[in-house]
């Protein structure tokens, strides 16, 4: 599927979680996941306010990286959020996770259970040989301590791209995809291909008993579609869960200060061209207007907070 516009999402940036707080998310990656940390400042003041759609938001943003990706810790000082369902599973139409590239899941897999972690699949499991897309991939599923939904994933030698294979010590390696769940894959294809730019990188039917042990959700069969920006990196993947179908759709009251937010940080080519097509398309809007912000202390971006077809939360801007 092309785009019908001159929009590109040319990478993803970062990746934001709403947590409830910043300093027990840090330990939690930097010891379990190994992250290391790259900035940690506090922000206030209408540019904030405008670009997340909080009124008087005072929030404290951690920037951790691993390998060559970003995380964007966010805690809101002055704003309780609401909590993330306690029963969320796979199928639901907010659940979002980050897939970690470990170089052996079986010592990393050692290493995060010495941490007190919520796991989601029974254990690593391993993909099925005749899945052409990810036949003999492993993978593990479990959530940080505000319930934000992880995956680690190893990739054998003939899946996933050359650097994660490259030589070296490290044990976590960075982040290959963020994974959404959607209602409907032709949709969320208009969404990010038609209208965003993004290319389709891959298509797979996942189901049988691998998949319901790995997402904990008996007789689990997903269509996952791989989505990349033109100068790849992390990728997106949208689950449509045909089996047990979809589940909860995301409460439309959700906002960016609930611990339930993640958003993606999309780099695009011409904000204000992106800006106008999304509108004609009547695409949710979250931020007031187009919005000048710093981020991790650098020079000042300009950013555009959306909601896709299923609520979650995008933000673009544009590269400097």
């Amino acid at each position: 599927m092309s785009s019908q516009t001159d929009v590109q999402v040319h990478r993803i940036r970062a990746i934001y979680l709403t947590v409830t707080s910043c300093n027990r998310s840090l330990e939690f990656y930097t010891q379990a996941l190994l992250f290391e940390l790259v900035s940690d400042i506090t922000v206030e003041g209408q540019d904030y306010s405008d670009l997340e759609g909080v009124t008087g938001a005072k929030i404290r943003i951690v920037t951790l990286r691993l390998g060559d990706e970003l995380i964007e810790l966010m805690e809101y000082l002055n704003i309780q959020g609401k909590p993330i369902p306690s029963d969320s599973q796979s199928n639901d139409l907010w659940f979002q996770h980050l897939a970690i590239v470990v170089s052996d899941m079986d010592r990393a897999y050692a290493h995060l259970r010495s941490f007190p972690v919520e796991p989601i699949s029974v254990a690593p499991q391993t993909i099925p040989v005749d899945n052409e897309a990810s036949g003999g991939v492993r993978a593990f599923k479990f959530k940080d301590p505000d319930g934000h939904d992880l995956e680690l994933i190893w990739f054998p030698p003939d899946k996933g791209k050359k650097k994660w294979h490259q030589k070296n010590h490290r044990l976590f390696l960075g982040i290959d995809h963020s994974a959404i769940a959607i209602s409907n894959t032709e949709q969320s294809l208009h969404f990010y291909c038609n209208l965003l730019g993004m290319q389709i990188d891959s298509r797979s039917l996942n189901w049988r008993a691998t998949q319901s042990r790995l997402d904990n959700l008996p007789g689990a069969e997903v269509k996952i579609t791989a989505l990349r920006p033109i100068q790849d990196g992390v990728g997106i993947e949208l689950l449509d869960y045909i089996l047990p179908g979809k589940g909860r759709p995301m409460p439309s009251d959700w906002k960016s200060c609930d611990i339930a937010h993640i958003q993606i940080e999309l780099v695009v080519n011409n904000l204000e061209q992106t800006v106008e097509i999304l509108r004609s398309n009547g695409v949710r809007f979250v931020s007031s207007g187009i919005v000048q912000f710093t981020v991790s202390g650098s020079c000042d971006h300009k950013g555009y907070l959306v909601k896709d077809p299923d609520g979650h939360a995008i933000l673009l801007v544009t590269d400097t």
